[in-house]
């Protein structure tokens, strides 16, 4: 099977810090470095160091030759990614001593997709196809609705979190994935629970407790627990997540075996300074799991 995804493409600017910045203050960093990010090619790399196929759908600038051939470097097709004459989108990442983080990003060519080029994509997708999306680019309805109708299944990051992005595309979508913070912001957007949402399966990672499985129509929950590590870094460790999750499903996992993947190379992640270039492959993932029970 394959899975699709119509995502983010940034340069990431790293910034390690003594402490996230306050309104007002100029802090001076400790160190800077780049790399490859965002929200949507964080996940397909994941998802394809997992061992799936994995067919990114985006957009870069003239300035993103570079990104498209780092992309292709770790196996996901790059066929699909679109050169616009907008920049490239980029992020700024300040990470402290504890390895929180505070973003700040760019769109740029993000926001220029296309949705004749969706449809010609996805119309060789099929039943047991997935289309991944998140919250940093254009057209996340349109593109949810046309693999809906044709039977692949929806996985929507909703991140950076807008409740109304989310009320849009949710009739489409099977399952939704937010953070703890996200599922409370849309519940009080909403005024409702999330076992009266309106989609088939949720996930909430809730970062160091673990991550929880809902099925709003019956009302079946599972937990997955985190593991025990040290983090210095935690951007990109909710799409390392988000990709483990749809490549287990992709490999015939279910939900719970899949989540307990995805938790190891989260975990594995969050030890490591960095976004798409220090995401952990299935091997290490599986030798992870090994030594951890």
């Amino acid at each position: 099977m394959t899975i699709y995804n119509l995502g983010s493409i940034n340069a990431d600017h790293f910034y390690q810090v003594p402490h996230l910045p306050e309104p007002g203050e100029t802090l001076a960093a400790n160190a800077f470095s780049t790399g490859l990010g965002g929200k949507g090619i964080n996940q397909s790399v994941a998802a394809a160091l997992a061992g799936s196929k994995v067919v990114h759908i985006g957009a870069v600038g003239p300035d993103g030759q570079w990104a498209v051939d780092r992309i292709a470097a770790f196996g996901v097709e790059t066929q699909h990614i679109r050169r616009v004459e907008t920049p490239t989108g980029h992020a700024i990442i300040n990470v402290d001593a504890n390895g929180e983080n505070a973003i700040v990003i760019f769109s740029g060519a993000n926001n220029c997709q296309s949705v004749a080029q969706i449809e010609q994509v996805l119309g060789g997708a099929g039943k047991g196809d997935i289309l991944l999306l998140q919250n940093e680019t254009t057209l996340q309805v349109e593109a949810a609705k046309i693999a809906h109708d044709r039977g692949l299944k929806v996985i929507y990051s909703a991140a950076p979190f807008s409740v109304d992005a989310v009320r849009d595309v949710m009739e489409y979508v099977t399952i939704l994935m937010m953070n703890q913070v996200e599922s409370e912001q849309l519940c009080a957007g909403l005024e409702t629970d999330l076992t009266s949402l309106p989609v088939s399966e949720i996930i909430v990672t809730k970062g160091s407790n673990g991550a929880m499985w809902l099925q709003p129509g019956t009302g079946e929950t599972s937990y997955t627990p985190s593991f025990p590590v040290i983090p210095v870094d935690t951007t990109a460790a909710g799409d390392t997540f988000a990709g483990y999750v749809a490549a287990g499903l992709d490999q015939g996992m279910n939900v719970q075996d899949a989540m307990r993947l995805a938790s190891a190379a989260a975990a594995l992640k969050v030890t490591r300074k960095g976004t798409a270039d220090v995401i952990p492959s299935a091997d290490e993932v599986a030798n992870f799991l090994n030594a951890n029970g």
